[in-house]
């Protein structure tokens, strides 16, 4: 397991269990001013959120003028007190990305109703690249992330990940279901559907009718080779 993974561990759950965050751009406007809205995010190969948005926007028309943003990831949760919530800052420079075949790839799989927007042309990836990040965990847990401590990189490969991915929709739906009912505790019946949406060495997101979940791998996988029989064992576990 990487150091960076050991020293920012609970900043790192957030950032892989949420999917939405609001994002503050400087507006043009009213000049000055931070202007927000809310985005959803997919992680890239390297755990870097990226965000799909129309150029006529406002948010996109900000980030023309001055791209540096800002991306506020709150925790889900149904707790009254919200300051208690962890929550993540992230700052960073918004960067177009030119060659979208691999974020364009994982995105729709996390959010298979933005296939549409692409109809209407207009709209573009863009990585959030960091510069700093504040993460609040609760009393004590407050403290800055440098960029330099948070290089990771997914072990899978884009064709790796949509390989396994395909696989796991198509001949494992019942295995699916019953991860979901299993390590999520959720209660499903026999229509609602269950799909795999992606997976890196830490653990595996699940789209139930649409809605992410996150299922964190009980030890960080060392290869991709090690997936099968990992899944395996914990369909097994699952049955029992």
């Amino acid at each position: 397991m990487t150091n960076s993974y050991h020293l920012h561990t609970e900043m790192f759950k957030l950032l892989t269990h949420e999917g939405d965050g609001a994002l503050s751009t400087i507006s043009l406007d009213v000049p000055g001013y931070p202007f927000g809205s809310v985005v959803p995010y997919c992680l890239d190969a390297h755990f870097v959120p990226n965000i799909l948005i129309s150029h006529i926007a406002q948010h996109t028309k900000n980030i023309g003028a001055n791209n540096k943003v800002s991306l506020l990831i709150n925790e889900s949760s149904t707790q009254t007190n919200k300051q208690a919530q962890s929550r993540l800052t992230y700052l960073g420079e918004a960067i177009k990305v030119e060659d979208d075949t691999n974020i364009r790839l994982r995105y729709l799989r996390y959010f298979p109703a933005a296939q549409d927007y692409f109809k209407t042309h207009g709209f573009s990836f863009y990585q959030i690249r960091p510069t700093k990040l504040r993460y609040i965990g609760g009393f004590g847990k407050i403290y800055w992330i440098e960029k330099e401590s948070i290089h990771l990189e997914n072990i899978f490969s884009a064709e790796e990940e949509h390989k396994i991915v395909n696989h796991m929709n198509l001949d494992h739906e019942q295995n699916l279901k019953e991860y979901a009912r299993y390590y999520l505790n959720l209660s499903l019946s026999a229509e609602e559907n269950v799909f795999m949406s992606g997976l890196d060495q830490f653990g595996l997101d699940l789209l139930v009718n649409e809605m992410k979940y996150r299922i964190d791998f009980k030890n960080e996988l060392v290869n991709a080779s090690e997936a099968r029989s990992v899944l395996v064992e914990m369909a097994k576990v699952a049955r029992s």
